[in-house]
């Protein structure tokens, strides 16, 4: 186990600056009553539109509506990467995946040098526990498993209770939505089904043989329950994580929830089932906060970690709404994605925020929420404390979000994005408050916040050169 109880600085957008975004540290006694519980939320490839509340004309997602009055709604959050395993290196890092070779899914995994948001909190007394979908290594070195998972691909080998996750249910990438451990091509009205090829893992070499059938984010949600429940009553903070699977292929919907999509096309009734299938489980875990006691004191943030996949018609495979692009792409369609937060002792009236905020700031915000720092934390960080603008102080971002996909890069600013789809030889300008469908590219009439945005771009991608060779270390 690695040991990191010390101090660490931040740098702000990998660009050499220091920035004392944390705070001084405090005494684990003023810390104690006061320590939020943590909970991450990710929905899988649910794109911008995918929701009631953002405007989606047939889904049904009461939960996730009732959680965009209650407390923010974030219209313009990010996700680190247009893909799904870099989204999620970013959310429990504070770093984008480039740092640490995490470039696209199935590609790269944790490395033990980098710190997790798990192992910082861990130092606090917090329990830590990670449901649902990893894909940041693969979690057997024995058998074949999933995409990338057993003796082939042993060098890959991060499971999340090596990365600082005290209990876990895990599987290593996608499964079917609705009956997980069964391949749905084989299932019919004679047989069990072949099975998928992938399993949920509770630790070293260790499958779970219970629970695994019906609706996926059910499944999960019944191990993240007792978890909640079992800390929450005995006053020991916990730090949760919750990563459905829906609505990424397979896409699976049980009976129940097909059925209130039942005048659609079949494959819209899966695809909008299996959304509102997690929308109840989202419903049953705020019930279960306010039932502990535990809601008010409670950092519960939802979002998604990529866009919508390949669109086939207007509703079977997702709505990346206004925006232009999908999944894969740096356009906003591609990362723009749903973000909430509730904690109701800390946002006692809901608003909307407009700021861009990213996934890579989670790690920085719960930093300074708890007013603590560690030494040795791998820097520069790419993520900014949120902390500010939740206490009404910060309107605009500090610090320009950096993305890298393929030979896609990008950087969002404030109000432009500087976007280029041939890594770096040709660029385009948007304006995201004026043109937020990024429809008219406006680089040849302001070259010079083109060459602005270049040079900072140009030097946040040195500084993720120089992470990925390990001078971080």
């Amino acid at each position: 186990m690695r040991t990191h109880d010390r101090r660490f600085f931040l740098k702000a957008a990998g660009l050499g600056a220091a920035a004392a975004l944390l705070g001084p540290p405090h005494t684990r006694q003023a810390q104690a009553a006061a320590k939020p519980n943590i909970i991450l939320c990710m929905a899988d490839d649910l794109g911008w539109g995918d929701t009631a509340y953002n405007g989606h004309p047939i889904l049904k997602t009461p939960n996730l509506d009732a959680m965009s009055r209650s407390g923010i709604r974030f219209d313009r959050f990010y996700a680190g990467a247009p893909v799904c395993s870099p989204t999620r290196g970013s959310a429990i890092t504070g770093r984008h995946p480039y740092r640490y070779g995490v470039f696209f899914a199935n590609t790269g995994h944790m490395r033990k040098e980098e710190m997790t948001l798990a192992e910082a909190l861990k130092t606090q007394g917090y329990a830590t526990g990670h449901f649902g979908k990893w894909h940041l290594g693969t979690l057997t070195r024995l058998e074949k498993d999933a995409n990338r998972g057993g003796p082939k691909n042993v060098a890959h080998y991060s499971p999340p209770w090596e990365n600082g996750f005290d209990v876990c249910f895990a599987t290593e990438s996608k499964v079917p939505t609705y009956n997980p451990m069964l391949n749905p091509k084989s299932l019919n009205d004679t047989g069990p089904g072949a099975p998928y090829g992938t399993y949920y893992w509770v630790g070293e070499e260790t499958k779970a043989t219970e629970n695994l059938e019906g609706d996926d984010s059910r499944i999960i949600m019944d191990r993240a329950v007792p978890f909640i429940e079992e800390k929450a009553k005995a006053g020991q903070p916990f730090f949760t994580v919750i990563w459905f699977h829906a609505p990424h292929l397979p896409v699976v919907a049980g009976p129940k929830h097909r059925m209130l999509y039942s005048d659609l096309p079949e494959a819209a009734q899966h695809y909008l089932g299996c959304i509102t299938a997690l929308d109840d489980q989202m419903g049953r875990l705020r019930k279960v906060l306010r039932d502990t006691g535990a809601a008010g004191n409670t950092m519960l943030w939802f979002c998604s970690d990529n866009g919508p996949e390949a669109k086939v018609d207007k509703i079977t495979n997702g709505s990346a709404g206004k925006f232009r692009g999908r999944k894969r792409s740096l356009y906003e369609g591609g990362v723009r994605v749903p973000g909430l937060l509730e904690w109701p002792d800390k946002v006692k009236a809901p608003r909307v925020v407009d700021m861009p905020c990213s996934t890579l700031d989670y790690f920085p915000t719960v930093m300074e929420a708890l007013g603590f720092t560690l030494e040795g934390q791998p820097g520069p960080m790419d993520g900014v404390s949120l902390m500010p603008l939740l206490d009404g102080k910060m309107t605009e971002r500090p610090v320009p979000i950096g993305f890298e996909s393929n030979k896609q890069i990008a950087l969002n600013d404030n109000r432009y994005k500087l976007i280029s789809q041939d890594g770096g030889e040709t660029y385009e300008l948007y304006d995201l408050i004026e043109d937020k469908r990024e429809r008219f590219d406006i680089a040849a009439e302001h070259p010079k916040i083109v060459a602005k945005m270049k040079t900072t771009l140009e030097a946040w991608r040195a500084s993720c050169k120089d992470s990925l060779e390990g001078k971080d270390y």
